[in-house]
C-alpha cells in the first residue's frame, strides 16, 4: 500500500468515526498532493508523498510556535494535535545520538574543516535522513562540529 493510499483510507476511516480533526488534517495533506499533481502533470511517488507530509509537519510546528508567541494556547493544542496526526505517516525519527554520530563520521569522510564546507556535509547527509530527521536539526548539529 502506498502512502498515497494509506491516507486516502485514513481518511475515509475519519469520516466514518466523525473524527473532523483528524479527517480535515488528511485532507489537507491529500489536497496539497493532488495539487502538486496536477501542477507536475503525473502521479506522485512515495518519496515525493513523504516529502508533502514533512512540509506539512513543519509548518504545522511553525504555526504552533507562532500561535505561542501570540498567546493563542487553543490554536497551539490544535497545532500540536495535528502534528502528531501527520507524525504518524513519516518513518521513525532518528535519534539525536544516531544523528551525531553520523555527522562526525561524515564530517571525518568529507575531512570538512569549518563552516564553509556545511554545504558538503548537508549534501551527503539530507538525502540519506529524508523524512527521518529535520534538516534543521543536522544543520545546527553540523554547526556544532564545525565550529
Amino acid at each position: 500500500m502506498t502512502l498515497k493510499d494509506k491516507l486516502l483510507a485514513d481518511m475515509k476511516e475519519a469520516l466514518k468515526s466523525k473524527d473532523s480533526l483528524r479527517l480535515n488534517t488528511i485532507r489537507s495533506v491529500i489536497a496539497a498532493v493532488k495539487n502538486q499533481e496536477i501542477d507536475l502533470r503525473k502521479e506522485l511517488q512515495d518519496d515525493e508523498v513523504l516529502s508533502i507530509v514533512t512540509h506539512e509537519v513543519k509548518k504545522r510546528k511553525e504555526a504552533s510556535a507562532l500561535f505561542k508567541q501570540g498567546g493563542r494556547m487553543d490554536l497551539v493544542e490544535k497545532e500540536n494535535r495535528e502534528h502528531a496526526i501527520l507524525q504518524a505517516y513519516l518513518p521513525e525519527q532518528v535519534s539525536e545520538e544516531d544523528l551525531r554520530k553520523r555527522i562526525q563520521e561524515v564530517i571525518a569522510e568529507t575531512e570538512a574543516k569549518g563552516m564553509k564546507d556545511l554545504g558538503k556535509i548537508m549534501k551527503a547527509l539530507v538525502p540519506e535522513f529524508k523524512g527521518k530527521a529535520d534538516n534543521g536539526l543536522i544543520k545546527d548539529l553540523a554547526g556544532e562540529y564545525l565550529n
